[in-house]
């Protein structure tokens, strides 16, 4: 799934910085009324509170639209069911999963809704056998990966952990390998399972029946505690609302119900309230004056034009990686810019150590890659990607970073295809990347393209130190 400096260093300083020391910008909120303090921020304020607010809520906002669809709207085709227990999805991504943005197409994935507000969660995990690559990403509100299970961190001995919302004082239960916290009330845990092979579909089967999920109280066959009240979910905007719709804020302050506020960002926090926006805000896109929506307006504009700068000038040229997009809160480091452009390249991308990404959006002369034109990918003798599981090179179509539609149904090409490839003279292997078959004799190392812009995601599971160095980088798709 996934893509994972910034354009002026005083972007980078007002983002990185405005946890610290927005203090001295914010209202005194102690004494007056949201409403209030809100009447007392100038247009021009609102408008640097809202940029600010937008980036750091961009992740929530779309983190909710994908739980919404997946957990909650059962008559959404990509409903997965109820939270709190494991949905197994026994196939491969195809161009008809949009919900989430540049998914995979190499792991049959698995998904847990994890609503911690009434006592924790207790995952089983079956042994695996040791040539089968999985995971189990653990994921809160903000996005931040908190936590793995899987072949990298925990091996395929199987094992139980104990999943625990920001409220919880118990101690580790007999039974329990390891508790894992979250800092937000509502999580997501996503599980990848490889596929060995395309007979491989009751392989993997197998492997997700030994999943497991129940409550603490089930696991220790206790009475279950009064459950937490029913939640009166919200629609979510859909994608292109996301953009540039001032109810934007009005999904955020729903979102950080179950965020609660960390000592480090509540300067932050105070600051956005100055405008409404937080838990217990009275943002109310409607109820702006003209001169207020268009303030809020302009800094959501300003927000996208900050990341197409930084997307334009640091990612596509190779500068920022993905892999400073993901990780713990301590990884990211609270840069905000960095975790937004996450969230729009690729949410829920993993953490480095557990894949990489090496991403082309142009060419190796520079040039957008479109459908248009005709590439090869190669990768020289002795330079497949170095990794302890597998990689894979996935094709995407742009703006919408979906998988592409075409006669093979290929999306991708990957390690366990290479005894189908044909290499090089030199042993090396040449992929051909195109809209157009280059013909019947050379569609074994064909990537169908689509007929417009698109880029190729670079995946790398477990990465080797090589590839996490720098010692190994990725080619250039090079147009011919």
């Amino acid at each position: 799934m996934l893509r994972r400096s910034i354009a002026a260093l005083a972007a980078l300083v007002l983002l990185v910085g405005c946890s610290t020391d927005s203090s001295s910008q914010q209202a005194d909120t102690s004494t007056s009324s949201p409403s209030e303090t809100a009447a007392a921020v100038t247009p021009a304020e609102a408008r640097a509170i809202a940029k600010d607010a937008y980036v750091y809520g961009f992740p929530l906002v779309d983190n909710y639209r994908v739980q919404y669809s997946y957990f909650v709207d059962k008559e959404d085709p990509e409903y997965k069911g109820g939270w709190n227990q494991i949905h197994n999805t026994a196939r491969l991504y195809t161009p008809e999963d949009k919900a989430i943005q540049t998914p995979n197409s190499d792991t049959p994935y698995s998904f847990v809704g994890a609503d911690l507000r009434t006592e924790p969660l207790v995952l089983t995990v079956p042994p695996i056998q040791q040539d089968r690559y999985y995971s189990l990403q653990f994921i809160d509100g903000y996005t931040y990966n908190f936590a793995y299970v899987g072949s990298r961190t925990t091996g395929n001995g199987g094992g139980t952990y104990l999943l625990a919302g920001p409220g919880w004082q118990g101690e580790k239960p007999e039974g329990v390998d390891e508790v894992i916290r979250s800092d937000t009330e509502l999580a997501f845990v996503l599980y990848r399972t490889q596929l060995l092979g395309p007979s491989d579909l009751d392989g993997v089967k197998d492997v997700q029946a030994g999943y497991q999920v129940a409550p603490l109280s089930v696991f220790l066959n206790q009475p279950s505690p009064e459950p937490a009240p029913a939640i009166d979910f919200v629609p979510p905007l859909t994608p292109d609302q996301q953009r540039t719709s001032p109810q934007f804020f009005e999904i955020l302050n729903f979102a950080l119900r179950y965020a609660p506020v960390l000592p480090q960002e509540q300067a932050l926090r105070d600051r956005f309230a100055t405008i409404g926006i937080g838990p217990d805000g009275d943002y109310d896109a409607d109820a702006l004056t003209p001169e207020m929506r268009a303030a809020v307006e302009a800094g959501m504009a300003d927000a996208w034009t900050e990341y197409d700068t930084f997307k334009k000038d640091k990612v596509e040229t190779g500068e920022v990686t993905s892999a400073q997009f993901f990780g713990t809160r301590e990884d990211l480091k609270d840069n905000y810019l960095y975790r937004m452009a996450g969230a729009v390249l690729g949410i829920y991308g993993n953490t480095a150590a557990e894949a990489i990404y090496p991403a082309a959006f142009n060419d190796a002369a520079g040039a957008p890659l479109t459908g248009a034109n005709n590439y090869v990918y190669r990768f020289a003798p002795g330079q497949l990607p170095p990794v302890n599981a597998f990689w894979s090179l996935t094709m995407y179509e742009l703006p919408g970073s979906v998988l592409v539609a075409n006669p093979m149904n290929r999306y991708l090409i990957s390690s366990t295809m290479l005894p189908s490839l044909v290499r090089d003279p030199d042993g090396g292997y040449t992929f051909t990347v195109q809209n157009a078959s280059p013909g019947i004799e050379k569609e074994s190392n064909w990537l169908p393209a689509p007929k417009g812009p698109f880029g190729l995601v670079l995946r790398l599971y477990w990465p080797k130190p090589d590839a996490l160095n720098g010692t190994w980088t990725a080619p250039a798709p090079e147009k011919v």
